[in-house]
């Protein structure tokens, strides 16, 4: 059992295990990332312990295993408390996984609440007035509104659970942080008298906001959200690794705006760059050997290859099979990752979850010590096995525009 464990922390996707693992190390605690479900026992010095599952979109009663069965891992390691991660704009549909998966957890340890905390201030994920918005937009008026796989169909957090779980929520507005911390106390315990279970929503709109949720809940055995509080719940209870590496691949998969003007300033900075054409890959008129030809050419340099294009010739391409052509350019991707780290590579920085899902699995790295973050929610991760290696996997609307160049300079060591 490792007695410096502090935090047990179980995430619904790789990126976003990445994204609260980068708080962990924030807030000052030395953080161990496993890809899925651990086979071995983490570094008895570390104090926070992340798991990254796939329950953000997996069949619920898959979810609700592969959870408790990480959650059971991490108390058995001697965790003291239990965080579960999910995505700061909830992601969840009327049939999504996050109710059934902390219902159970409040069942399996017998636990009258926990708190749903998904907001990100930095990010520009708020909640107010127990509504969670993007960029100042309700959440089901903002672009996730339509999103593929997880479309929002309303930006009220008590809604959302309703539709999911078994029970109730009650509100917690942001005029109580000025009061007295008893004060909150008293309206979960009246609350509590007639509801056995419940969910706590408390508002959380602004980065200060962070204290004053920490003070009234950070003591609880389960919490649950985003990963805007984490730093702070960690700050409460250094490490660093810095070793030389040099040469360093960017892969970019994400068509996200994001990550095409990221790509537009990596060019400017006379960065090596070579584009994908999916068309030309599926026909073969482009090989995946050409690819890594100019990889090689520019051994010792910093390389860019990406598929990344406008929503007009995404669509385009799509019509040659949407499914056939994703897994073509992610199978590409990590192939050449592969390549890049049996050649010498020591820096992988890749723009898009699916493609960092692909790249992670084709690497066979499975655990993680976390470095600094190059933008928020995005850590430099090193793997546990390969302490030379620098990995870098960022959503594609994550970081500023010139995040290739932060996280070439901080990957450097």
């Amino acid at each position: 059992m490792n007695n410096s464990l502090l935090w047990g922390c179980i995430a619904d996707d790789f990126t976003g295990a990445s994204d609260v693992a980068s708080f962990f190390v924030e807030g000052g605690l030395k953080t161990l990332l496993f890809n899925g479900l651990p086979s071995s026992v983490p570094a008895s010095d570390c104090q926070a312990v992340v798991i990254a599952l796939k329950t953000r979109t997996q069949e619920t009663g898959s979810a609700i295993k592969d959870s408790l069965s990480a959650a059971r891992w991490l108390k058995m390691q001697g965790a003291k408390q239990l965080y579960m991660k999910y995505c700061s704009t909830f992601d969840s549909t009327p049939k999504g996984n996050i109710g059934p998966i902390l219902d159970a957890l409040l069942e399996e340890y017998q636990l009258p609440y926990t708190i749903l905390c998904p907001a990100l201030p930095v990010n520009g994920r708020q909640v107010i007035q127990g509504r969670l918005y993007v960029n100042g937009i309700p959440l089901d008026q903002s672009p996730m509104g339509q999103h593929p796989l997880t479309p929002m169909w309303d930006s009220r957090i008590s809604v959302l659970m309703e539709a999911q779980s078994k029970y109730p929520t009650i509100h917690i507005d942001r005029s109580l942080y000025s009061l007295p911390v008893h004060q909150t106390a008293d309206k979960i315990r009246t609350f509590g008298a007639e509801h056995p279970r419940f969910y706590v929503i408390p508002d959380y709109e602004k980065e200060e906001d962070a204290a004053a949720i920490a003070d009234r809940f950070g003591h609880l055995p389960l919490l649950s959200g985003g990963s805007g509080l984490v730093a702070e719940l960690a700050r409460r209870q250094s490490f660093r690794e810095t070793e030389p590496s040099q040469p360093a691949l960017i892969l970019a998969g994400s068509c996200s705006d994001m990550t095409r003007r990221q790509i537009v300033c990596a060019q400017s900075h006379h960065i090596p760059s070579l584009k994908i054409v999916p068309q030309k890959l599926l026909e073969g008129s482009q090989t995946q050997e050409e690819l890594w030809h100019f990889i090689q050419a520019h051994q010792g340099q910093e390389v860019l290859v990406y598929s990344s294009d406008s929503p007009e010739n995404v669509h385009a391409v799509q019509k040659s099979g949407k499914e056939r052509m994703a897994q073509l350019l992610e199978q590409t991707m990590a192939q050449l990752a592969r390549q890049a780290v049996a050649a010498g590579y020591t820096r992988i920085i890749v723009a898009g979850g699916e493609t960092s899902g692909a790249v992670t699995k084709a690497l066979g790295f499975d655990s993680y010590i976390i470095g600094e973050s190059v933008a928020p929610g995005v850590p430099v991760m090193i793997p546990h096995n390969r302490p030379n290696i620098r990995l870098v996997l960022k959503s594609g609307n994550f970081g500023q525009e010139d995040f290739f160049l932060r996280a070439l300079a901080l990957t450097k060591g």
